[in-house]
């Protein structure tokens, strides 16, 4: 196990390089570029002045010397300076990972708890009312645009009717109020965000987990347990589940990178400080720093769930573990 997390980790550092790579070059190849931006702000600006923001910015150089002054600044953990407010890029990511952070695990979660057990359930009633209501709900899930769908939600629950916040994770003054509603005016401004953020992911991991459980229950090995005389819910907790959960864990870890990219969709939206907010105003400023380094927090991020999925796979699945030790 521990040569196998070390592989993985080794692997982890050239895939990372090259996700880096790919990301500087197509920045840098998009129309526009911060000194167009601050032309765009400052319209009688010369064109000296726009050459010397080009020289302040280091964008009067060949790409290829960009990238390795940046990545050799990287491996020193250094990101960089802003070019918006020339405040590090670290302390601005830093202060903005955390919510994202815990956006996309409430997401997680919620799609693990919910989505699973309806799944499960869904494959024992396969061709029943339940069944085929979770087919509309899958098919809705996957058509419906989720931003329109947040915007929807905004105006329904929050305008129409006023029941949850539309914007933000806390309300003003909330520093003066007791802790308990502190957390419960948190809660209120997540719920929105976070159930929209799940909504496709409920949808596609309930049906990947029946049509697992429902190929897994007519292998022979169910049939012999049953046979033996075995409790329903033992065959299915013991025998059954287990087996199912391979490819879903396999999708967990493909859901990550989605779950990061929609941050930047809905944290616009409800206008919630994260680091996909940062991301989407960086974009439109060309502060190349910030988007590298957002990117690079959120290639981390990704690869660190793709190796979770992994490790999952390698406890759940013995025959995994027979052929890496073979």
């Amino acid at each position: 196990m521990l040569f196998y997390l070390l592989k993985r980790l080794a692997l982890m550092i050239p895939i990372l390089f090259g996700i880096t790579l790919i990301c500087f070059v197509v920045i840098n190849l998009a129309p526009g570029s911060p000194a167009t931006f601050q032309e765009e702000l400052s319209p009688k600006a010369s064109p000296e002045a726009m050459e010397s923001l080009k020289k302040l910015y280091g964008l009067d150089k060949p790409i290829h010397e960009r990238y390795l002054n940046w990545l050799r600044m990287v491996v020193t953990l250094d990101l960089g300076k802003s070019f918006v407010d020339g405040r590090a890029v670290k302390e601005k990511i830093k202060e903005r990972l955390p919510i994202t952070i815990i956006l996309n695990l409430l997401s997680l979660l919620l799609i693990l708890i919910v989505a699973i057990p309806i799944g499960i359930y869904s494959a024992f009633k396969s061709g029943k009312l339940f069944d085929r209501l979770l087919t509309v709900f899958v098919f809705t899930g996957f058509s419906v645009p989720t931003f329109w769908l947040a915007l929807l939600a905004m105006i329904v629950f929050g305008i129409k009717f006023g029941l949850l916040p539309i914007s933000g994770i806390q309300s003003i003054g909330a520093e003066t109020m007791p802790f308990y509603e502190r957390i419960f005016d948190w809660i209120k401004h997540l719920i929105l965000p976070v159930t929209i953020m799940s909504f496709a992911g409920l949808a596609g991991m309930s049906r990947y987990t029946r049509s697992s459980m429902l190929e897994v229950l007519r292998q022979d090995y169910i049939r012999t347990a049953r046979a033996k005389g075995l409790p329903e819910r033992v065959v299915i907790i013991r025998h059954a589940l287990r087996n199912a959960l391979l490819p879903v864990v396999t999708l967990l870890g493909l859901a990550v990178p989605g779950l990061i990219g929609g941050s930047v969709i809905f944290e616009s939206i409800f206008s919630i400080p994260g680091m996909g907010q940062l991301f989407y105003s960086s974009a439109m400023a060309r502060d190349y720093p910030t988007i590298m380094g957002i990117l690079v927090i959120g290639a981390l991020l990704t690869l660190i769930g793709n190796l979770l999925a992994d490790i999952a796979y390698f406890i759940i699945d013995p025959r995994i573990r027979v052929k890496r030790n073979g």
